[in-house]
């Protein structure tokens, strides 16, 4: 009986340093800028035929449903934050957490957040035109 409490306690120990540590990973991301992808440029221009597209593209991959329909933050508390991790930010404010040019935003989404991935990378899920008009769409919503 006495091994199964300690064999218990261990392993809620384990889990415990695990949510910590990924959190603490997460937090040392946040705020991270990638001066070369910066300077990439966007290749769609933003018209309303991509600004559509990349509405139904961010719909259609379940974008909307950590960051809102409308880019304007998750429901709360998420998945994340029940990992003791930040919840799914406002797409559509002033502050990126991880760059806000069209070159950072696409590198975001297409290699993720790294180290512990609280967004996974979309390189493989998502064409490169999707992006940029996923882009384009978040930026047609963004507050001014």
């Amino acid at each position: 009986m006495h091994q199964l409490i300690r064999v218990r306690w261990a392993l809620s120990l384990a889990c415990a340093l695990t949510v910590l540590t990924a959190a603490v990973a997460a937090r040392q991301t946040a705020g991270k800028t990638y001066p070369e992808a910066a300077k990439i440029q966007n290749p769609m221009p933003s018209t309303p035929e991509s600004i559509a597209a990349g509405k139904k593209t961010y719909t259609e991959f379940g974008c909307n449903t950590c960051h809102g329909q409308n880019g304007e933050g998750g429901m709360s508390p998420s998945i994340t934050e029940d990992q003791g991790l930040p919840g799914p930010p406002d797409l559509i404010d002033s502050e990126w957490l991880h760059g806000g040019t069209d070159g950072e935003i696409f590198r975001t989404i297409r290699e993720g957040v790294p180290p512990s991935y609280i967004m996974g990378p979309y390189k493989d899920r998502l064409k490169e035109t999707d992006i940029w008009n996923v882009i384009n769409f978040l930026k047609s919503v963004r507050k001014k």
